[in-house]
């Protein structure tokens, strides 16, 4: 159980305990001290108690005051808790602290960006373990700041995230990039904390301040989305005319889209037999036996890794069902395109890199 004490009491106020002669005498503790008696008790009874958004001055002076303390007898003990006890029972509903611990109360409740508005206008610092906030980001928003900052800040962030998850991210970065980060990880080890919960909290408040995206996806990927859908004559021509404005992003839709063509190139034949359950047997018919020309291959490739007899028996009915029209083939394709890309999503196929060898 986590324990979260209350306001600090009244300072200073009388407490009842045994004088040198062992007759009750007044005594005056201040709130300071109270405090350290209750979270000495608690700590005593095993309670785990959360003092770790307070303010670090406090935290240091609570710290101060239990080592300063010796011995409390059992008078004044008894009269600390019962005022305690007294505190929290007249507390009838307690509000967090400070805007971040009200923005944290609300998080599912407003929207994310009015939340990071009121951050940035309030000037509202991350307060606990900054790493634990980068921790629970998307690794895609971590890895402009293994690309932007210095090698140093890299190897730090590096060091402080899963082992998984930093092994993803260095593998996204460009080699001599990759390299540089890499060897900085060597040199963490003499970094003091203090230094490290610094860039920790730096980045937290950098990360937390970059605007929410209004898509979940990037251009490429959007892109290359619409038109793995759109009709051929189409796509070509939109892939003409990026090619005219900027070649590189022309490229690297090119790599994004994944047509009924690249079957053969990024399609493991052990999943055919997966994709073909997903795909009705009469559209997958139609897209075979519409695929003529360059299409062919893509055609060739799936009855080949299909078992022989059911092959055969999807040439025959190719044969029966004879010329097909362009549009219906072209609709039956997308179809046999939807399945892997939805089978893809659930993680039930990977699809080969189009750069992969």
């Amino acid at each position: 159980m986590t324990t979260a004490l209350p306001a600090p009491f009244d300072d200073p106020v009388p407490l009842a305990g045994p004088g040198l002669s062992g007759a009750a005498t007044p005594r005056l503790l201040s709130r300071r001290q109270k405090a350290a008696i209750v979270v000495r008790l608690l700590l005593a009874e095993g309670a785990k108690i959360s003092l770790a958004t307070l303010p670090e001055e406090l935290q240091a002076e609570l710290a101060r005051q239990i080592s300063t303390m010796r011995f409390v007898d059992r008078v004044t003990l008894k009269a600390v808790i019962d005022e305690f006890v007294a505190e929290i029972e007249d507390v009838g509903l307690s509000f967090p602290t400070g805007m971040e611990g009200a923005l944290t109360m609300l998080d599912g409740t407003i929207s994310a960006a009015t939340a990071a508005r009121i951050r940035r206008a309030s000037g509202v610092t991350i307060l606990g373990d900054p790493w634990e906030v980068i921790a629970g980001l998307d690794p895609d928003r971590l890895l402009p700041v293994l690309e932007e900052e210095s090698t140093e800040v890299a190897a730090v962030l590096l060091s402080k995230l899963k082992v998984s998850t930093a092994a993803a991210l260095l593998g996204r970065l460009p080699g001599p990039r990759a390299r540089r980060v890499a060897y900085a990880v060597s040199l963490t080890g003499s970094i003091a904390p203090e230094v490290v919960e610094r860039i920790g909290r730096a980045l937290a408040e950098q990360l937390d301040a970059q605007p929410p995206k209004a898509f979940a996806d990037g251009p490429v990927e959007r892109v290359g989305a619409i038109l793995n859908f759109a009709p051929g004559a189409t796509r070509d021509e939109v892939l003409e005319g990026l090619d005219a404005e900027d070649a590189a992003f022309a490229e690297e839709v090119r790599k994004a889209i994944f047509t009924f063509a690249n079957i053969p190139d990024r399609i493991d034949p052990r999943d055919i037999p997966k994709i073909t359950r997903e795909v009705d047997q009469a559209v997958l018919i139609t897209a075979l036996a519409g695929a003529t020309g360059d299409l062919a291959p893509a055609a060739e490739f799936i009855l080949a890794a299909m078992s022989k007899r059911m092959a055969e028996q999807l040439r025959e009915e190719m044969d029966n069902l004879g010329n097909v029209k362009p549009k219906e083939a072209e609709a039956a394709m997308n179809d046999v395109v939807g399945a892997i890309r939805a089978l893809e999503a659930a993680g039930e196929i990977l699809l080969i890199a189009g750069d992969e060898e």
